[in-house]
C-alpha cells in the first residue's frame, strides 16, 4: 500500500455546492465519493472522513452502486492492515471532467438555486 496524504475532514462542508445540483451522477453522493477517489484510491475509513454526513451502510450503498455502474474498482488485499481499497476505473476517471463542469456550474448559480429552493419550500 502507498503512503498519501488523508483527505480532509472539510473536504465537502455543508455549502459545497456539489449539494445544490439539481442532475445527479448517480445516487446523491456518488459525485463526492468520485472526487475523493480523484487523487487515487482509498480505504472505506478514509473516505468516512470527508464524507461525514454520510451514514456508513448508504456509503456502502454508494460505492456498490458505483462498482456495479462500472465507475469504481474494490480491490481486497491479502494483507488484512490493508484491508479493501476503492478506486476509480477508466470510465470513472472519465467523468471527472464533466463532474467538474457541473460543479462550476452550480457555484456560478448557487444563488439562483437557493432562491428557488426556498421559493420552492414557502407556504
Amino acid at each position: 500500500m502507498t503512503h498519501r496524504q488523508p483527505l480532509p475532514a472539510d473536504m465537502f462542508d455543508e455549502l459545497c455546492p456539489s449539494s445544490l445540483l439539481p442532475f445527479r451522477f448517480g445516487d446523491k453522493w456518488a459525485a463526492l465519493v468520485l472526487r475523493c477517489l480523484e487523487g487515487g484510491p482509498r480505504r472505506f475509513s478514509e473516505l468516512r472522513v470527508p464524507l461525514h454526513r454520510v451514514t456508513p451502510k448508504v456509503l456502502t450503498q454508494s460505492l456498490r452502486g458505483l462498482e456495479r455502474d462500472g465507475l469504481v474498482s474494490r480491490t481486497v488485499h491479502a494483507d488484512p492492515r490493508a484491508g479493501v481499497e476503492y478506486a476509480l476505473t477508466p470510465l470513472g476517471r472519465s467523468l471527472l471532467e464533466p463532474l467538474e463542469a457541473a460543479c462550476a456550474w452550480a457555484a456560478e448559480h448557487w444563488d439562483e438555486l437557493l432562491d428557488a429552493q426556498e421559493q420552492h419550500a414557502a407556504p
